[in-house]
């Protein structure tokens, strides 16, 4: 049994870091062009945005509790605050709109 956890330990940080070591590898000394520098720069954006997008839409029976929550804090870190006063802001939010709910 104790066996079995550490080969599946072994595995599990193999295919974690295989992937992440590889473009290092094959990309070594290599210029990538500017497109596809530019595309890779989003990818971040746009992989956070796949992950938070689903939960303002499904986070409570009420869809209004999503879409205030995300509205007020897109809108403080437009005004360029850090993100803990983003995060308290939408809990203000969503806090202040509970009361009338």
């Amino acid at each position: 049994m104790k066996v079995e956890i550490l080969w599946m330990i072994i595995g599990m940080g193999l295919v974690t870091y295989i992937p992440r070591m590889l473009p290092f590898v094959l990309f070594k000394g290599k210029e990538l062009p500017p497109f596809l520098q530019g595309v890779l720069k989003n990818v971040p954006f746009a992989t956070l945005g796949a992950l938070i997008f689903p939960g303002i839409l499904l986070i409570q029976e009420d869809i209004w509790y999503g879409i205030l929550g995300a509205a007020a804090a897109f809108l403080t870190a437009f005004l360029g605050a850090n993100v803990i006063v983003v995060v308290v802001s939408s809990i203000a939010v969503l806090t202040i709109y509970s009361f009338f709910v």
